[in-house]
């Protein structure tokens, strides 16, 4: 049998560690600002609410089929719909750029990338992994930790609510910032990507030995 004492002791600290945050968090932060907040009027849905949940819905599932697949080439699957979730998101906060952008980058260039490493890598399987993990229950006290407290701030944080306006262009007043107000961070953004590409080419590169 592989189940042994030290791994019984360690999924007990993690259980106890895991119900501990959530009562301090509970007592200290979600608590008070549940009193303190109050309940929102229930509003008319719209054709426009339909789709937001159902573009974060797609979101979720993806993410979720990135994290709990067996399958890499089905991760890289929920990968593709977790970004194109979240790119027509963007949409609804009136930013076109960051949807276009997510859209181009992530899905058009990480996602095909991640894709290319999948099919080249198909023995993956076979390599011995050393290191060991969590497993399941890591992931469920992990889960158990964080998902509760993200659920309470969705609830209780009191958005603003405005009325949906039409779709304004922010292309333009981006690029200006870039060329403007933002340009030496801009500039010091651009310095740390050559930098890394530059390292991992160094470190990627062949050695050239004499015989």
């Amino acid at each position: 049998m592989n189940f042994s004492f030290g791994k019984l002791v360690r999924w007990i600290l993690g259980a106890a560690l895991a119900i501990g945050f959530l009562v301090v968090i509970g007592r200290l932060a979600i608590k008070p600002a549940a009193l303190a907040s109050s309940p929102a009027a229930p509003a008319a849905g719209s054709l426009r609410d339909v789709l937001f949940y159902a573009l974060a819905a797609l979101t979720v599932a993806g993410a979720a089929g990135v994290a709990l697949s067996r399958n890499i080439l089905y991760s890289a699957v929920g990968l593709l719909m977790a970004l194109l979730g979240a790119g027509s998101l963007y949409v609804f906060l009136q930013a076109d750029f960051l949807a276009v952008t997510q859209l181009l980058v992530y899905i058009g260039g990480v996602l095909v990338l991640i894709l290319f490493a999948v099919m080249l890598t198909n023995r993956i399987t076979d390599i011995t992994v050393s290191n060991s993990s969590f497993g399941l229950f890591g992931g469920a006290m992990l889960f158990l930790a964080v998902a509760p407290v993200l659920l309470a701030v969705a609830v209780v944080t009191p958005w603003p609510v405005g009325e949906p306006t039409a779709l304004a262009h922010t292309t333009e007043a981006i690029g200006d910032g870039f060329l403007t107000r933002w340009l030496l961070p801009f500039e010091v953004a651009s310095m740390v990507l050559l930098a890394t590409l530059v390292g991992a080419v160094v470190i990627a590169r062949k050695e050239i030995k004499a015989d």
